[in-house]
């Protein structure tokens, strides 16, 4: 890569240059999509987005006086597939502009960002952890059975992992499998991203994740990154903050007159009734919940708008309840209007489901997803009851009391909610089939519960496209036959104001739950909190 000298403290603005050369951009946070569509919520949620950073980034490439920027990353928190999204808005504003990225912590999140810079530097004292994807899950089954709880798990089939953790003491050989081969798959991902970014070859590329790097030096040796310096060593007099250069950025181009493209977001837990937040402190039971109700409400508001000509339905859901990702589904299904769906982090299970019958589905390299099968299960508390003194006592029907967690279920309780499941992972493999256009038997090859990453679902014929929500955006035009500036909009049903919302919220916050599906039992739901690192 040449060494194309870099700004020096002394630089001052040319004459006759009353605007400054080079913007500093700073990148911090997670980076969620966008904010939430309740107005209240967007309030709260004060978290830089990559829907506000692609604004950004389309003000900077239409800035002629601007010659660079310089990428600052402060606490970057961004998962996977959100650090591959920003590596792909890098690389625009790349094509336009000179970008460097400034690095203190050279991590493996935070390098496949700034690998869409063309110049990577860190300061002498970078903090260097290239070791590689991994993660880690806590089985409680032994835990729960030295107190008395014990928790029925039926499921189809051998991958589908979902409440293990609670009916297990270890993780089994399957889920070993099914994880080790997703890591394995975001590994590949990110030598694919960084051999791309630096001219090296895969193979080269996951070599450094061996080469036992420890410092800034070290990694410029090995090709990671192009410089070692300090910030104060990049930038000078001619170059200001991006808050301050706000009133001189040219606004994006806005087209719509012949048409635009809605954006609905299903985020979190797939739940019957209306969207919410459940304030449970546990992985997957607390935080966003995905109602039905508000999900397809948003889907017909943007089939009846006359301006809409397409829809892009962001996922980002490890699934939840069989029946709300069906009724979900059916919306999605019966439009009229081309549907994309654009895959988040996650998108399994039933976030797998509502995405069968969409014309086009995108994913990250990233993102996981399949998981197309079946759980089921309650907490055991028999012998809880019986140390503590507690004495359920039972009137009526035995079967009307299935659920109950005071006993095990009979053999033919069992048999009933098997035969329940059985017939949910058939209309699940049914709906793949029809919607990707494979046969079933090639579903439940690829389905039994297993999950992919986006790169190896696109092998398989899962998913149609790697790539982002822009790229979503992006064929939606073209299905639609919309020109590339027609504007987005982002879908909230009509009737859910932002103020009931939030005063419902808070008084379910006095209501904790730990089972968040209601009455519902029959699960499509990937319930592992699957945080890489």
């Amino acid at each position: 890569m040449p060494n194309i000298p870099f700004l020096k403290k002394d630089d001052a603005l040319p004459d006759g240059v009353t605007r400054p050369t080079w913007v500093v951009l700073d990148l911090s946070g997670a980076y969620p999509e966008r904010q939430p569509g309740n107005p209240v919520q967007a309030l709260l949620n004060r978290a830089e987005t990559l829907e506000a950073l692609a604004g950004r980034i389309e003000k900077l490439k239409g800035a002629g006086w601007l010659h660079g920027v310089l990428v600052r990353f402060g606490e970057f928190t961004a998962a996977p597939a959100a650090a591959h999204a920003i590596r792909g808005l890098l690389r625009e504003l790349a094509a336009d502009k000179r970008v460097v990225a400034y690095v203190p912590q050279l991590n493996m999140v935070t390098l496949m960002a700034a690998s869409g810079a063309r110049e990577v530097v860190a300061p002498e004292s970078a903090e260097v952890n290239l070791n590689g994807f991994g993660l880690e899950s806590t089985f409680l089954g032994e835990f729960l059975k030295k107190r008395g709880i014990e928790f029925e798990n039926l499921r189809i089939r051998e991958y589908k992992a979902a409440l293990t953790r609670f009916s297990q003491d270890h993780m089994d050989d399957h889920n070993r499998e099914q994880l080790q081969a997703y890591l394995s798959g975001l590994e590949a991902a990110w030598a694919a991203d960084l051999a791309e970014a630096r001219g090296v070859s895969p193979e080269q590329a996951a070599a450094w994740l061996d080469a036992d790097l420890t410092s800034a030096q070290g990694a410029q040796a090995a090709g990671l990154i192009d410089r070692v310096a300090y910030e104060d060593e990049l930038i000078g007099p001619a170059s200001r903050p991006f808050a301050a250069v706000v009133d001189w950025l040219t606004p994006g181009k806005q087209g719509g007159k012949k048409g635009r493209v809605a954006v609905v977001p299903l985020i979190g837990t797939i739940i019957t009734g209306k969207s919410r937040n459940n304030p449970v402190p546990l992985p997957l039971l607390g935080g966003p919940m995905a109602g039905s109700e508000t999900v397809v409400a948003a889907l017909k508001r943007a089939k009846d708008d006359k301006t809409t000509k397409a829809i892009v339905l962001y996922v980002n859901s490890g699934g939840g309840s069989a029946l709300a990702s069906d009724l979900i589904w059916r919306e999605v299904a019966t439009s009229e209007k081309p549907v994309v769906v654009v895959m988040g982090e996650y998108a399994a299970s039933g976030g797998y489901y509502v995405a069968a019958h969409a014309k086009k589905i995108v994913a990250s390299p990233y993102t996981l997803t399949g998981s197309i099968g079946v759980v089921s299960g309650k907490p055991i508390l028999e012998e809880f009851n019986r140390r503590h003194g507690l004495n359920p006592e039972r009137v009526g029907r035995d079967r009307a009391l299935m659920f109950s967690a005071a006993r095990r279920y009979s053999d033919e309780e069992r048999e009933h909610m098997q035969k329940g499941i059985l017939e949910v992972y058939d209309r699940f493999t049914g709906r793949v089939a029809e919607g990707r256009g494979l046969t079933r038997e090639r579903v439940n090859e690829l389905g039994r519960g297993r999950i992919w990453s986006g790169h190896d679902a696109l092998e398989r014929g899962l998913v149609d496209e790697l790539g982002d929500l822009r790229t979503g955006l992006a064929r939606a035009r073209e299905l639609a036959g919309l020109p590339e500036d027609a504007p987005a909009w982002n879908v909230t049903p009509k009737g859910h104001g932002p103020l009931p919302e939030f005063a419902q919220e808070a008084a379910r916050a006095a209501q904790l739950s730990l089972w968040p599906f209601g009455a519902e039992r029959v699960l499509t739901w990937f319930d592992q909190d699957i945080k890489v690192r």
